[in-house]
Protein backbone atom coordinates (compact mmCIF):
# COMPACT_ATOMS: atom_id res chain seq x y z
CA UNK A 1 0.00 0.00 0.00
CA UNK A 2 1.17 3.14 -0.99
CA UNK A 3 1.11 6.19 1.88
CA UNK A 4 1.59 9.90 1.76
CA UNK A 5 5.38 10.68 2.08
CA UNK A 6 7.34 12.74 0.01
CA UNK A 7 4.97 14.84 -1.86
CA UNK A 8 3.59 18.00 -0.83
CA UNK A 9 0.02 17.99 -2.42
CA UNK A 10 -0.53 15.97 -5.08
CA UNK A 11 1.26 13.74 -7.51
CA UNK A 12 2.18 14.03 -11.45
CA UNK A 13 1.05 11.73 -13.94
CA UNK A 14 4.42 9.35 -14.09
CA UNK A 15 4.11 9.05 -10.10
CA UNK A 16 0.51 6.78 -10.41
CA UNK A 17 1.23 2.95 -11.45
CA UNK A 18 -2.41 1.13 -12.37
CA UNK A 19 -2.90 -1.05 -8.68
CA UNK A 20 -1.61 1.45 -6.63
CA UNK A 21 -3.83 2.16 -3.53
CA UNK A 22 -3.98 5.10 -1.15
CA UNK A 23 -4.66 5.22 2.21
CA UNK A 24 -5.08 8.90 2.65
CA UNK A 25 -3.60 10.34 6.05
CA UNK A 26 -6.91 12.97 7.10
CA UNK A 27 -9.84 10.63 8.90
CA UNK A 28 -12.63 13.05 9.85
CA UNK A 29 -15.04 12.96 13.09
CA UNK A 30 -18.50 14.07 11.44
CA UNK A 31 -19.99 16.42 14.26
CA UNK A 32 -23.35 17.54 13.85
CA UNK A 33 -22.10 21.09 13.12
CA UNK A 34 -20.57 19.94 10.01
CA UNK A 35 -24.21 18.25 8.86
CA UNK A 36 -26.17 21.36 9.81
CA UNK A 37 -23.59 23.62 8.32
CA UNK A 38 -23.40 21.63 4.70
CA UNK A 39 -27.57 21.38 4.99
CA UNK A 40 -27.70 25.07 5.51
CA UNK A 41 -25.00 25.74 2.38
CA UNK A 42 -26.75 23.29 0.39
CA UNK A 43 -30.56 24.66 1.29
CA UNK A 44 -31.17 20.96 1.76
CA UNK A 45 -33.89 20.58 5.17
CA UNK A 46 -34.98 17.82 4.89
CA UNK A 47 -36.02 16.63 8.53
CA UNK A 48 -34.10 13.02 8.36
CA UNK A 49 -30.79 15.08 8.35
CA UNK A 50 -32.27 18.09 10.95
CA UNK A 51 -34.13 17.34 13.65
CA UNK A 52 -33.63 14.73 16.17
CA UNK A 53 -37.60 13.74 16.66
CA UNK A 54 -38.16 13.23 13.02
CA UNK A 55 -35.08 10.75 13.26
CA UNK A 56 -35.98 8.83 15.90
CA UNK A 57 -39.12 7.99 14.20
CA UNK A 58 -37.11 6.62 11.13
CA UNK A 59 -35.88 3.27 10.00
CA UNK A 60 -32.20 3.91 11.94
CA UNK A 61 -33.63 6.23 14.74
CA UNK A 62 -31.05 8.57 14.58
CA UNK A 63 -29.72 12.31 12.44
CA UNK A 64 -28.60 10.42 8.59
CA UNK A 65 -25.42 12.85 7.73
CA UNK A 66 -26.20 14.05 4.21
CA UNK A 67 -24.66 12.02 1.68
CA UNK A 68 -23.46 14.48 -0.33
CA UNK A 69 -21.57 16.07 2.03
CA UNK A 70 -20.26 12.48 2.94
CA UNK A 71 -19.18 12.20 -0.83
CA UNK A 72 -17.50 15.99 -0.79
CA UNK A 73 -15.60 15.33 2.09
CA UNK A 74 -14.18 11.88 0.97
CA UNK A 75 -13.22 13.89 -2.38
CA UNK A 76 -11.66 16.21 -0.47
CA UNK A 77 -9.51 13.73 2.09
CA UNK A 78 -7.89 12.61 -1.78
CA UNK A 79 -6.81 15.95 -2.67
CA UNK A 80 -3.07 15.80 -1.24
CA UNK A 81 -2.84 12.57 -2.80
CA UNK A 82 -4.22 12.00 -5.88
CA UNK A 83 -5.34 15.92 -7.55
CA UNK A 84 -3.49 18.24 -5.79
CA UNK A 85 -1.57 19.00 -8.92
CA UNK A 86 -4.16 18.34 -11.22
CA UNK A 87 -6.07 20.01 -13.95
CA UNK A 88 -9.20 18.94 -13.99
CA UNK A 89 -11.93 16.52 -12.12
CA UNK A 90 -13.60 14.88 -15.57
CA UNK A 91 -15.55 12.46 -14.34
CA UNK A 92 -17.14 11.61 -11.39
CA UNK A 93 -19.47 8.32 -11.64
CA UNK A 94 -21.15 5.27 -9.89
CA UNK A 95 -21.31 7.25 -6.79
CA UNK A 96 -22.68 4.31 -4.04
CA UNK A 97 -23.55 5.24 -0.44
CA UNK A 98 -22.96 1.66 0.90
CA UNK A 99 -24.15 2.15 4.14
CA UNK A 100 -25.58 5.00 5.98
CA UNK A 101 -23.61 7.83 7.94
CA UNK A 102 -23.71 9.01 11.24
CA UNK A 103 -23.18 12.56 13.45
CA UNK A 104 -20.33 11.19 15.37
CA UNK A 105 -18.67 8.20 12.44
CA UNK A 106 -15.15 8.85 11.81
CA UNK A 107 -14.51 8.29 8.32
CA UNK A 108 -11.51 6.98 6.51
CA UNK A 109 -11.02 6.64 2.77
CA UNK A 110 -8.10 4.68 0.54
CA UNK A 111 -8.04 4.71 -3.60
CA UNK A 112 -7.19 2.94 -5.83
CA UNK A 113 -5.39 3.82 -9.52
CA UNK A 114 -7.73 1.28 -11.91
CA UNK A 115 -6.31 2.91 -15.48
CA UNK A 116 -4.18 5.20 -16.61
CA UNK A 117 -4.06 6.96 -20.25
CA UNK A 118 -2.12 9.58 -21.59
CA UNK A 119 -3.55 12.01 -23.40
CA UNK A 120 -4.19 11.72 -27.10
CA UNK A 121 -4.16 15.49 -28.60
CA UNK A 122 -2.21 16.82 -25.68
CA UNK A 123 1.73 14.96 -24.23
CA UNK A 124 1.86 16.79 -21.59
CA UNK A 125 -1.08 15.02 -19.21
CA UNK A 126 -3.07 12.26 -19.16
CA UNK A 127 -5.98 11.25 -17.15
CA UNK A 128 -6.15 8.42 -13.83
CA UNK A 129 -9.64 6.17 -13.66
CA UNK A 130 -9.41 5.76 -10.10
CA UNK A 131 -12.05 4.14 -7.53
CA UNK A 132 -12.24 5.66 -3.79
CA UNK A 133 -14.11 3.85 -0.99
CA UNK A 134 -14.69 5.36 2.66
CA UNK A 135 -15.08 3.22 5.64
CA UNK A 136 -16.57 3.98 8.90
CA UNK A 137 -14.59 3.49 12.47
CA UNK A 138 -15.90 0.11 12.26
CA UNK A 139 -14.68 -0.28 8.70
CA UNK A 140 -18.01 -0.77 7.50
CA UNK A 141 -17.69 0.31 3.93
CA UNK A 142 -19.97 3.57 3.36
CA UNK A 143 -19.27 5.15 -0.01
CA UNK A 144 -17.80 4.15 -3.01
CA UNK A 145 -17.07 6.51 -5.81
CA UNK A 146 -15.44 6.29 -9.38
CA UNK A 147 -13.37 9.17 -11.28
CA UNK A 148 -11.30 10.49 -14.18
CA UNK A 149 -8.77 13.14 -13.88
CA UNK A 150 -6.65 15.16 -15.89
CA UNK A 151 -3.06 15.25 -14.38
CA UNK A 152 0.13 17.06 -16.01
CA UNK A 153 2.88 15.14 -16.37
CA UNK A 154 5.93 16.04 -14.80
CA UNK A 155 7.93 19.28 -16.20
CA UNK A 156 11.27 18.16 -17.14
Amino acid sequence: MTQSKAYPFGRYLEDFQVGDVYSHSSDKTITEADNNFFCLMTMNHHPIHLNKEFAKKSQHKQILVVGTYVFSLVVGMTVADISGVAIANLEYEKITHDAPVFIGDTIHAESTILDIKPSKSKPDRGIIYIETCAYNQHLNKVLTLRRRVLIPKKML
